[in-house]
């Protein structure tokens, strides 16, 4: 009994630590598992932010354009309107200082 009770008890034992090895072994390749998928989670969010970077530095740049574009017309308009004639004022309260023939229901002939 004694030898059939150490056998039985010694049976166990290494079923245990069958068990606990392979509840080790998972664990580990659980771990390994969620090194991946993290390592894989952080290069996409690197991406991600790398391309918001580069689409901002578009956006930038593109505004930069924009606004020397703007400016250059604005000073080509400000060159422009400077060389332009001025009309003549309103002499007299005719439209050019002409007179031009108004029409007034008042006026008999």
């Amino acid at each position: 009994e004694r030898r059939e009770r150490e056998r039985k008890l010694s049976k166990e034992m290494a079923e245990k630590a069958t068990r606990e090895l392979e509840k080790m072994q998972l664990q580990e390749k659980a771990e390994v598992k969620y090194k991946e998928w993290l390592k894989k989670k952080r290069a996409e969010e690197a991406e991600k932010k790398k391309k918001e970077k580069e689409k901002e530095k578009e956006r930038e740049a593109e505004l930069q354009e924009k606004k020397a574009k703007s400016e250059k017309v604005f000073k080509e308009w400000l060159h422009n309107a400077r060389n332009k004639p001025r009309p003549a004022l309103n002499g007299y309260g005719f439209p050019h200082g002409n007179s031009t023939g108004l029409y007034c229901c008042c006026v008999v002939t």
